[in-house]
């Protein structure tokens, strides 16, 4: 288990994280991509702990969502089912679960501040927390045709992964203004956001 890993976590975070997974006794299933999550975790009806992660993170977003999912099983083992998914409990469990991965011999220097001030509060999600989200997506291997919002000049088209095409408009407070050419209606885009320019 602990070969597999290293293909998909950083060198220093790979014995931390096979400690867990077999105290825990994960059952964990490296899957493809898919759009709505990163990773999942389930009781299965044998009462194995299953966790999926996406194949195709980057090792620093696979590190944080394979903790993620660990402390789902390890806050709904100690509190019970009927706590938030995301609540006081997994908040903390989350927290202490990071803290030994929180180091410069794991995440590098750009993104160690980052993850730091993250887990102070974590939230459900990682892509929520703007900053950090845009500086993990560093690692991403990037398709030469995607961009980020931000790097879309204003007044440009463009298209997202579902199709749909876009006018950038103004930057309003943090994320950015779109106009959706078929309906008019204004969406709000985070500056992260991957889309495809179309050439004008």
């Amino acid at each position: 288990m602990s070969e597999v890993l290293s293909k998909y976590l950083p060198e220093h975070a790979v014995q931390l994280c096979f400690e867990l997974i077999k105290a825990n006794s994960v059952h964990l299933k490296i899957v493809n991509e898919r759009q709505t999550r990163h990773g999942d975790y389930r009781k299965g009806i044998s009462g194995k702990h299953e966790i999926t992660v996406n194949a195709n993170l980057n090792k620093y977003r696979f590190l944080i969502t394979l903790i993620h999912e660990i402390a789902h099983l390890v806050t709904f083992e100690k509190f019970g089912r009927k706590i938030l998914p995301h609540g006081v409990e997994w908040k903390m469990t989350f927290q202490q679960l990071m803290v030994p991965f929180i180091r410069p011999e794991i995440f590098p220097n750009a993104v160690l501040a980052l993850v730091a001030n993250h887990f102070r509060n974590p939230t459900a999600s990682s892509d929520t927390d703007a900053k950090l989200a845009f500086a993990l997506k560093q690692f991403d291997e990037r398709k030469p045709d995607i961009n980020f919002i931000h790097e879309v000049p204003s007044g440009s088209l463009f298209r997202i992964k579902n199709g749909r095409i876009f006018q950038k408009k103004g930057l309003r407070v943090k994320r950015y203004e779109c106009v959706e050419l078929k309906t008019g209606l204004i969406f709000l885009f985070n500056a992260n956001a991957e889309v495809e320019i179309i050439p004008g």
